[in-house]
């Protein structure tokens, strides 16, 4: 491994833009690779051991954020650090579906009649981790919302494994403090994989030590979760839909928004 996958690179080096060829989208799948199958175990009828690709059917209609080392262009193929799949409401045919609607019922967003944005297989190297560009590529989903006009966010966040009762104190916080209001409450389509703690039994500080950053990070933009947990046997998570509504962003989200800096390429 090079000293680049060691050392990230300053800001300055570091650019998010949507992929725009296959190239990118093979770079994209193989970070996928190292983060969902070699650091988390997971597994899909599409993954490719050989090539190292974590890959799906969903990937052609999808637009692919990227988050890029520049440093690293000329030297090796894991020029992407990050990545966001995005596949907005006015991509899916009459019928068709999105990824969540295997764990989830949407029946409730679709029927709002505004205009919805999945998000999903949200990563970054380990390397890159902590620094600036989550940030970064938090402010280019930032700069796509508004160009789309989206006024709905939402996809599957995922606990590592499938044992539901690891994370305890964090689904059942989550449930009770930050369920979706009705009208936009999708349902698990695993109803019975996880029943919730009583409130008086829930340890409020174990809780939010368990729950992943990246979930953490959408609740302070004021994002609700979906009633229920999936139990993703193949990919070894435990997932809940997270829904964001635009319209009553934190005002740390608008901040973010304010701050998208140019738009995507």
């Amino acid at each position: 491994m090079s000293n680049s996958a060691t050392r990230p690179a300053s800001a300055a080096a570091l650019r998010v833009r949507l992929a725009r060829s296959a190239e990118d989208l093979f770079a994209a799948q193989r970070l996928r690779y190292r983060v969902f199958v070699q650091e988390m175990g997971g597994d899909g009828p599409l993954v490719d051991h050989e090539q190292g690709l974590e890959r799906d059917i969903f990937d052609p209609i999808f637009d692919h954020l990227l988050l890029i080392d520049e440093t690293r262009c000329a030297e090796a193929k894991d020029y992407v650090v990050g990545a966001y799949r995005l596949l907005p409401d006015s991509r899916i045919a009459q019928g068709g579906r999105f990824y969540c609607d295997d764990e989830f019922d949407l029946v409730p967003l679709r029927r709002s009649g505004r205009r919805l944005l999945e998000l999903g297989r949200s990563c970054v190297d380990p390397a890159y981790r902590g620094g600036i560009g989550m940030l970064q590529m938090w402010q280019g989903l930032a700069e796509y919302v508004l160009r789309h006009d989206i006024e709905i966010l939402f996809g599957a966040a995922s606990f590592p494994g499938d044992d539901p009762s690891r994370w305890a104190h964090a689904l059942s916080w989550l449930h009770q403090d930050y369920l979706a209001p009705q009208h936009l409450r999708v349902t698990a389509r695993d109803p019975d994989s996880f029943v919730p703690l009583p409130p008086e039994l829930i340890d409020r500080k174990q809780a939010t030590l368990q729950t992943p950053a990246l979930i953490r990070g959408y609740l302070r933009l004021g994002a609700f979760v979906g009633d229920g947990v999936f139990v993703d046997r193949a990919f070894k998570t435990t997932d809940l839909c997270i829904i964001l509504d635009t319209s009553s962003l934190s005002a740390q989200a608008r901040s973010l928004s304010r701050q998208a800096s140019g738009p995507l390429r």
